[in-house]
């Protein structure tokens, strides 16, 4: 779980600079190994959202929600 850890705060520091396209990646390898995790949802939602990509980034955020659906960073 420590590489999770990893990838997230690498593609949050990715995201804070304005690349989004490289966050994705990490948040798409993240979620390779949890994809039970609604928080990597949330963050590749959000990535795919900032790219434009809206329709993927809603089923990213529906996928979390469909995961814990009291999760109120699902946005």
């Amino acid at each position: 779980m420590e590489k999770i850890k990893e990838f997230v705060e690498k593609g949050n520091h990715l995201m804070s600079e304005g690349n989004f396209d490289d966050a994705l990646g990490l948040f798409e390898q993240a979620l390779l190994l949890n994809q039970s995790d609604p928080d990597l949802w949330n963050l590749k939602g959000v990535a795919l959202r900032s790219l434009g990509r809206y329709e993927e980034a809603i089923d990213c955020f529906n996928k979390s929600l469909e995961i814990e659906p009291r999760d109120r960073n699902a946005s």
